[in-house]
């Protein structure tokens, strides 16, 4: 177990002075901290893009194209992450003022099918439907009803997931009236079939390649991810933020997807901006520890998932943060762990 002693995750830091990229989105964006979304969407735009579109062409082939298609991979297996939580974050908080809502498509329209997402999907899951369920039965993405320390009830969960779960989606949606919402879901998944049966007959090689193999990685990783960050569950109050959900800190991972291992201020507050998570956090440790809340650190949400799958709880036990003194052994530790990971009925 730890002992908290200081929080180096990423908060704004004010520019003294802005260059000509800055000068020109800052007039069009809401708030001036989402400044590394910009980087983020030219990165992406400037590097994955071109190559897919090259990959589809037959300006490669033979080992040639195989060797873009390994840079392609290793940029899309690194942005992944980034992306994602650019893609989250914008979803609870727009990027671009009213008057330039046009440039607010770009992020999950534009860049999505490159990037292992579909289009309105994650916004009408997570805001519509995960935020409103709190991880409870109707959440079509709950982990309450399995083991979370077991590899074969994370199969069932990721396989359901993949396989019924914009279907259950949009029945959510019809079941509670939800109309704006389930067109969203239709339409985004309708049209990226369409885009991937038509860049099929183009170059089907490409189209698995660059469209639904990242696909199929990024809904895993999130699915684990989601594992993680909802596996140490209070059975007595399950609804309750701080015992439902777990919060990562001190790790690269803040620094690389934008503060997204502060899960438990997230819920408590889904519209606090991702800069003032670590400060949040640090205001109201008294109500972490008065709560029993799970807190680790070093460690991220794949890292948490991976240690449950090898039931590795000595592990988690050495990166617990035992804020408050709540704990006076690794053996307790553990013993809250296990209990909290059990299936939920």
């Amino acid at each position: 177990m730890r002992v908290l002693q200081t929080v180096n995750d990423p908060v704004f830091q004010k520019k003294h002075e802005h260059n000509i990229i800055d000068r020109f989105f800052l007039p069009a964006m809401r708030d001036e901290r989402d400044l590394p979304f910009v980087y983020l969407c030219l990165k992406l735009t400037f590097l994955i893009i071109p190559i897919a579109i090259l990959l589809f062409t037959p300006v490669f082939s033979g080992w040639q194209w195989w060797i873009m298609a390994a840079v392609y991979a290793a940029l899309v297996l690194y942005f992944a992450g980034p992306y994602t939580l650019m893609l989250h974050n914008t979803s609870h908080r727009r990027m671009f003022k009213k008057e330039y809502n046009f440039a607010n498509h770009y992020i999950p329209w534009v860049l999505a099918p490159f990037m292992g997402q579909t289009p309105e999907t994650y916004f009408s899951h997570h805001l519509g439907m995960h935020h409103v369920e709190n991880n409870l039965h109707d959440d079509k993405s709950s982990t309450m009803k399995y083991q979370r320390d077991s590899f074969v009830d994370f199969c069932k969960y990721f396989f359901s997931f993949l396989f019924l779960g914009v279907a259950e989606l949009a029945i959510y949606f019809r079941r509670k009236n939800l109309p704006k919402l389930f067109k969203m879901v239709v339409r985004g998944e309708t049209l990226y079939i369409l885009f991937v049966i038509a860049m099929g007959f183009i170059n089907l090689q490409a189209t698995l390649f660059v469209l639904i193999t990242p696909l199929v990685i990024v809904r895993f990783s999130m699915m684990a991810g989601n594992w993680g960050q909802h596996a140490f569950i209070d059975p007595e109050t399950p609804a309750n933020n701080y015992r439902n959900s777990i919060t990562c800190i001190n790790h690269f991972y803040n620094r690389h997807c934008f503060n997204d291992g502060y899960h438990i201020g997230h819920h408590l507050r889904p519209n606090m901006h991702w800069t003032e998570m670590p400060i949040d956090f640090q205001q109201n440790q008294h109500l972490y520890a008065k709560e029993n809340a799970v807190v680790f650190e070093g460690l991220d949400f794949t890292a948490v998932w991976f240690n449950l799958m090898l039931k590795r709880y000595d592990n988690l036990a050495d990166h617990f943060v035992n804020i408050g003194d709540r704990f006076k052994s690794k053996a307790e530790i553990i013993e809250l762990l296990k209990y909290r990971t059990k299936r939920i009925n």
